[in-house]
């Protein structure tokens, strides 16, 4: 999924990455603030945000009780105000308690009020399944929130994205809404993100076609130029991803494929996702469940 040059300075862990994109983004810009449960002294129940209680202390690192509705909506009240805060969602299905600051008042604002209120606050989640976590612990969102007008959705699958994504940070990083070639190929393109980017680099590896395999690296905005260009050339096009399949990312995808090179396809667009049921606890289920994961 990534290799050592790939990755920031002496970091090789996707949640060091993460630790270290906040730490700069918090060091460069005092107005940074970030927001969660267990984010402080503990270090994050993931230990994405170790060190940066004892580094920036407790008025810029705050520990917030268990009430997502009550913290996301305090982000967003700050950034109104001109804070920039990065707000700490434990798992990506608990967004469903605190939505409405999310797509109502973050994506909205900014045009309601003709850019007299901006709203800079970074929403950072963990997606997806593979640790028996059970169904309210593994879903993969990220097409609801790329339906919001008014919200970017990144989706870094590496250790450099993890860092460069997360504050577009960095000398020359890949900009946001710039997809990737992970891995160079002539026969099928591949187009995937997150944590299914593993799998189809694995399968290029291990397989007897030449797969074109693209990493996407964000939905909003959508690098459809990348994609048109290697489908044109391949005339094969498969979008795999870990969210369930139905009403997915990949059947937007494949839609303006379907709509730009009806003419030059070799084959219809192939889409490939987890079948639409709550993800299982027992391990075994998980597997089977799991799609191209």
């Amino acid at each position: 999924m990534s290799s050592p040059a790939d990755a920031p300075p002496a970091v090789a862990r996707y949640a060091e990455a993460l630790c270290l994109g906040m730490a700069d983004a918090m060091a460069e810009d005092e107005t940074v603030v970030l927001l969660g449960i267990d984010v402080g002294a503990g270090g994050g129940i993931f230990t994405v945000t170790r060190g940066l209680f004892d580094r920036f202390g407790p008025e810029r690192v705050i520990d917030t009780p268990i009430s997502e509705m009550g913290y996301v909506g305090a982000a967003v009240g700050a950034a109104m105000t001109g804070l920039r805060p990065i707000v700490e969602i434990m798992f990506m299905d608990f967004v469903g308690v605190c939505l409405d600051p999310i797509l109502n008042q973050a994506a909205k604002l900014p045009y309601m009020t003709a850019g007299a209120l901006q709203c800079p606050v970074v929403f950072r989640t963990q997606t997806g399944a593979g640790r028996s976590a059970g169904a309210q612990h593994s879903q993969s969102l990220e097409a609801m929130f790329a339906h919001v007008p008014g919200l970017k959705v990144v989706m870094p699958a590496t250790v450099t994205d993890a860092h460069d994504l997360l504050g577009s940070l960095g000398e020359n990083p890949l900009p946001i809404g710039r997809a990737r070639v992970a891995h160079p190929g002539g026969d099928v393109t591949v187009v995937t993100w997150g944590q299914s980017l593993r799998d189809c680099l694995a399968a290029a590896d291990e397989g007897s076609a030449s797969l074109e395999v693209i990493d996407l690296r964000s939905l909003v905005p959508l690098d459809m130029a990348t994609v048109l260009e290697s489908t044109r050339r391949t005339g094969r096009l498969l979008v795999v991803h870990e969210a369930v399949q139905d009403f997915g990312a990949g059947a937007e995808i494949a839609a303006r494929v379907a709509d730009e090179l009806f003419d030059e396809l070799r084959t219809p667009v192939r889409r490939l996702g987890t079948p639409s049921v709550p993800m299982p606890f027992n391990p075994d289920l998980e597997r089977s469940a799991r799609g191209p994961c």
